[in-house]
């Protein structure tokens, strides 16, 4: 049980955090949020002529400023509950169990009315930020590597195209080191907007006919890589006079 001095101790600690709080909360407006939109707390009329960084920079800091302001309004709630309850004459007990609240935790948290088993912020949030369901893995839910409609140009095609302008990345950064910048970015050798080599350099009409093959860097390699394994297709079926070689005699 507190003593009329222990009792009339924390009434005066809570008394003055509670003008201090009042007073901060009225200099700063809420943490300038009865301004209304943060551009007004700037003196800026529109966000036409910022940058989109310096827009994020504002919102971030507007962010925390509610965060803060809520942390404040809860922190006064607590001291005006404290306060009520030693007009009620029930401070020092918690009011869920109703047994005495020890003095020790009520020096710390004086505008605790809760013992420590009660006390709602022991409570340790398990959710995880909503933008994760987007974000992980690397590409989110636009990645379609590991899904059936992997030829659909996805956010990894994206990142693997501008990642080729240049990135902050060096070949010793790498784990297998490339010998040239431009191979610096995510798997520089996969095919990007098509699923077999060949759709690069081969081109047809609207009914499959007329199949033209337009030279490129692409092509190239893919005759170099043909030549280097003997066989003169990767696909499809061969005309009869180039099928023979292809099939063993005893079959």
């Amino acid at each position: 049980m507190l003593t009329t001095e222990q009792l009339a101790g924390f009434r005066l600690q809570l008394l003055k955090e509670k003008d201090e709080i009042e007073e901060r909360l009225e200099q700063n407006d809420h943490y300038g949020l009865e301004r209304g939109h943060y551009h007004e707390s700037m003196g800026e009329l529109s966000s036409y002529d910022n940058h989109p960084a310096d827009e994020g920079t504002d919102l971030y800091e507007r962010e925390k400023d509610i965060a803060l302001n809520q942390h404040t309004d809860l922190q006064l709630l607590n001291i005006n509950r404290a306060l009520e309850a030693m007009e009620n004459g029930t401070y020092g007990t918690c009011e869920v169990c109703g047994k005495e609240i020890p003095f020790e935790r009520l020096e710390a948290l004086p505008n605790t009315i809760y013992c420590k088993e009660h006390s709602p912020d022991q409570v340790v949030s398990h959710d995880r930020p909503i933008e994760e369901g987007v974000l992980m893995p690397p590409f989110g839910k636009f990645d379609m590597d590991s899904k059936d409609e992997n030829v659909a140009f996805d956010a990894e095609d994206s990142w693997q195209i501008v990642s080729q302008w240049g990135t902050s990345d060096t070949p010793s950064d790498l784990a297998f080191p490339q010998e040239h910048y431009n191979d610096v970015n995510n798997e520089p050798d996969e095919n990007e907007g098509y699923v077999e080599d060949f759709e690069n350099f081969v081109g047809n009409d609207i009914y499959g006919n007329n199949i033209t093959v337009y030279p490129n860097s692409q092509h190239e390699r893919y005759e170099q890589s043909l030549d280097e394994e003997g066989i003169m297709t990767s696909f499809g079926d061969l005309p009869a006079y180039e099928h023979d070689p292809y099939v063993d005699d005893d079959k």
